[in-house]
């Protein structure tokens, strides 16, 4: 179970207690925002993506959505997702509790810009019921990010 493998990445550092597991889904960021009682941008949604068939994701803030010219920009090429089916496989979490932690090998992760304005947000822990909150400096530090970046309409 993926949720599982979140657990055993944050063990290492202590930190599988912080994960929070809810009795309702929190599988949307409307859902997660509503599972947390806070506002839908402190979610921290993870997006995948397929950049040369290589497995890419970005961390961007629930109340913004790609800029497809700003990602061309950024990454050179037109943005595609994986589809539903796929993400499981090769990112190693379910559309829902896609996070950057517990991943599979070469899965490649940003963070971008429109989560810098909070000093705290909610990614998902690995399943649809389940988040962690992570101050910024930890989501940069546990999600062995490549770097910052400005992919998002404002």
């Amino acid at each position: 179970m993926s949720i599982e493998k979140v657990k055993d990445y944050f063990k290492k550092f202590n930190m599988e207690d912080r994960i929070i597991e809810f009795s309702v889904s929190s599988a949307t960021v409307e859902l997660a925002a509503k599972a947390l009682n806070c506002p839908e941008e402190r979610i921290a949604k993870t997006l995948s993506f397929n950049i040369d068939e290589n497995p890419v994701l970005i961390v961007v803030a629930g109340d913004v959505k790609i800029d497809n010219k700003k990602y061309k920009e950024t990454f050179k090429t037109k943005a595609k997702m994986y589809k539903k089916e796929e993400v499981g496989d090769i990112i190693g979490h379910d559309i829902g509790g896609v996070c950057p932690f517990g991943v599979n090998s070469g899965v490649k992760t940003y963070l971008d810009i429109s989560l810098k304005r909070f000093d705290a947000v909610y990614p998902a822990a690995g399943s649809s019921n389940s988040a962690i909150k992570l101050k910024i400096e930890e989501l940069e530090k546990y999600s062995n990010f490549i770097k910052w970046v400005d992919v998002c309409k404002r």
